[in-house]
């Protein structure tokens, strides 16, 4: 999970596993593989660091991470 801000400047976590796409923008829109989209005020270059620091930090676990696990589109 990563955290972002919304454009009010909420927090919100998301789950960096279900991320497929990042549209860059004065506010990034966030495409998720549950299909919902999230603006965020993160710039996309934020976003994808949190991302491998995520990803970095779950390998070091030596878990395998199955990420459209219960997700998968019919």
């Amino acid at each position: 999970m990563i955290t972002l801000h919304k454009l009010n400047g909420a927090e919100i976590v998301v789950n960096a596993e279900l991320i497929e796409t990042l549209e860059p923008g004065p506010q990034t829109v966030v495409h998720l593989a549950t299909g919902n989209k999230v603006l965020v005020a993160e710039k996309a270059d934020e976003v994808v660091s949190k991302v491998v620091e995520y990803r970095k930090a779950v390998n070091a676990l030596g878990k395998a991470v199955n990420p459209i696990a219960g997700y998968e589109r019919g």
